[in-house]
């Protein structure tokens, strides 16, 4: 039968929870850095994707309006 040597136990519990503590400081650094970044980019006015998506989706159908209505005015002009 194996003893449990109480002072291996006492440092694996030690190095346990100073891992959970180490993992905690590392969410909670995440989590300031994010805040940050997004603070500073709002600050900058910079668009979000969605936002830039919407726009080009947008002009590329007026773009296709404006083609599709030259075509119909040259036809027109034609006549």
């Amino acid at each position: 039968m194996q003893t449990r040597n109480k002072i291996m136990d006492d440092i694996s519990q030690l190095m346990t929870n100073a891992m959970g503590v180490a993992q905690g400081a590392k969410d909670e650094a995440d989590n300031a850095l994010k805040s940050m970044m997004d603070r500073w980019l709002a600050d900058r006015d910079f668009v979000t994707r969605e936002e830039f998506d919407a726009v080009r989706a947008m002009a590329q159908k007026a773009r296709e309006e404006n083609e599709a209505l030259k075509a119909r005015l040259d036809a027109l002009e034609a006549k």
